[in-house]
Parts: C-alpha cells; sequence; structure tokens
C-alpha cells in the first residue's frame, strides 16, 4: 500500500501518542503501581506496564466506538474530558522528538488539524505550550463533533475548516481509530509507531503508510527540507519512475 502525494492538499494530526509522547506517560504511571507488588522489580515491572498499555489501545477505542454507535454521545465525551478549566498546576505531556521542528516546516506547505478524542482546554494547552498552535487551522477535541472518531464527523469539520475536501486531507494518527476515521472520510491515513497502535494493525485498518515515528513524515512530504534524512519515511512501496 501507498499514499498517492498529489492528493494530499491538506494534514490532519492526531494528539495522543502522534504529537504528544502520551504512551511513555501512561507506562511509568502503571508500573509505578506495579512496583508496590512483592518481588516486582523496576524493570519487570516497565516491561509489564508497556505490554499492558499497549494491549489495551484495541479493546479501549473498540469501547469508544461502540459507545458512539449506540450514541452514547454525552457519555462518551464525559469519559473523554469536558471543556473544564485544567487546574493552576497542570503540566502537558513532552511532544514527540523532532515534531515541533517538523510541524515549523509544514505548516509553510499545508493547511493543518489536530483532530482529538481528548478535552478542548488539555490539548489547546499542550499546542499552545510547544508554541504551534498558530500552526493549526482547526483544532476538533471531544466537544467540537457530535460524533467523535472513529467516525468521519471530525475529518469533516476540519476539511471544511481547511478549506479542502475530506478526499484531500491525509490522517496521520498512531491508532487504528485514526485509520478507520480516515476510511469512513474518504482520506489516506499514515500509521505512526512512536504510540500506541502496532503495524500489522494500522495496515489492516487501512494505513496507506507506516512510519517509524512522526517526524518521519517531513521526509516523504517535503524530502529536501528534511534534515535528518530518515531513510524510514521512504514509503517501501514507492515504484521507481518509468
Amino acid at each position: 500500500m501507498s499514499i498517492d502525494l498529489s492528493r494530499v492538499k491538506a494534514l490532519c494530526f492526531d494528539v495522543d501518542g502522534t504529537l504528544a509522547d502520551t504512551d511513555d506517560y501512561a507506562v511509568a504511571r502503571v508500573a509505578n503501581i506495579l512496583q508496590r507488588v512483592p518481588l516486582m522489580s523496576a524493570r519487570r515491572a516497565a516491561r509489564v506496564a508497556r505490554q499492558i498499555v499497549m494491549g489495551a489501545e484495541s479493546p479501549v477505542n473498540a469501547a469508544y466506538g461502540w459507545l458512539d454507535r449506540m450514541g452514547l454521545d454525552g457519555t462518551l465525551a464525559s469519559i473523554k474530558g469536558t471543556n473544564e478549566p485544567l487546574p493552576d498546576d497542570h503540566e502537558p505531556h513532552a511532544m514527540v522528538p523532532d515534531v515541533k521542528e517538523m510541524l515549523d516546516i509544514l505548516v509553510k506547505r499545508y493547511p493543518m488539524s489536530t483532530i482529538s478524542t481528548g478535552s478542548g482546554p488539555r490539548v489547546e494547552a499542550f499546542l499552545e505550550h510547544y508554541q504551534v498552535r498558530d500552526h493549526f487551522t482547526c483544532v476538533v477535541t471531544a466537544q467540537t463533533t457530535p460524533r467523535m472518531k472513529p467516525f468521519p464527523d471530525p475529518l469533516f469539520h476540519a476539511a471544511k475548516a481547511m478549506g479542502v475536501s475530506p478526499e484531500q486531507c491525509l490522517m496521520i494518527g498512531d491508532t487504528t481509530v485514526d485509520m478507520r476515521t480516515a476510511v469512513a472520510a474518504g482520506a489516506q491515513s499514515v500509521g505512526v509507531l512512536c504510540g500506541f497502535g502496532k503495524e500489522d494493525e494500522l495496515r489492516r485498518r487501512g494505513a496507506g503508510l507506516i512510519l517509524k515515528t512522526t517526524s518521519d513524515l517531513l521526509g516523504v512530504l517535503c524530502p529536501e527540507d528534511d534534515p535528518l534524512e530518515s531513510e524510514s519515511a521512504v514509503p517501501e512501496t514507492q515504484e521507481e519512475p518509468a
């Protein structure tokens, strides 16, 4: 599978696990709990915690999709967060390495939006903290549309805000929910392995391209501007010109 770069006129980024390094945060929290178990070493706790967090991605997202299909939009929004102000001591998650530098370059080439199932205040605070909020035409969160990912509504909303058709959008995310959202909207998608998803499941759900980390996207869209010149950014199925 591959992506048709000639179709790409706008970019839609997931946040958790794609722009924000939330998987390591979740693993650390679970590991801290596991270390309380007798005879559980810190190393084993970290290993088991990562297995738990990564393994939870599919069933958790499946539950979100089920709630949406049942029309329990309010319940789902309350689970994922509200527009309540963040506490004064709130600290944004770390940003995935090299993502800011990538966004600084891509914003000169494409309109961009974020599509997250997180709360509006948390996502906005994250983007403001890393000084990239102005890079995004639209910030879609749990409260933006009646239905969230994996329904196409958030991507439709972002495409309209950016002045493009959904088919001209490229969805970048780390979970099967992101891939399913793209498929439902008729958009193309890129799966990244720096978050919660696994390569095989991302491909099964429609990822046209798999990258090791989000910043590798720069080598795909703007190879002449990629300071890292990452080999992992080259689509495996790319054909040589005739």
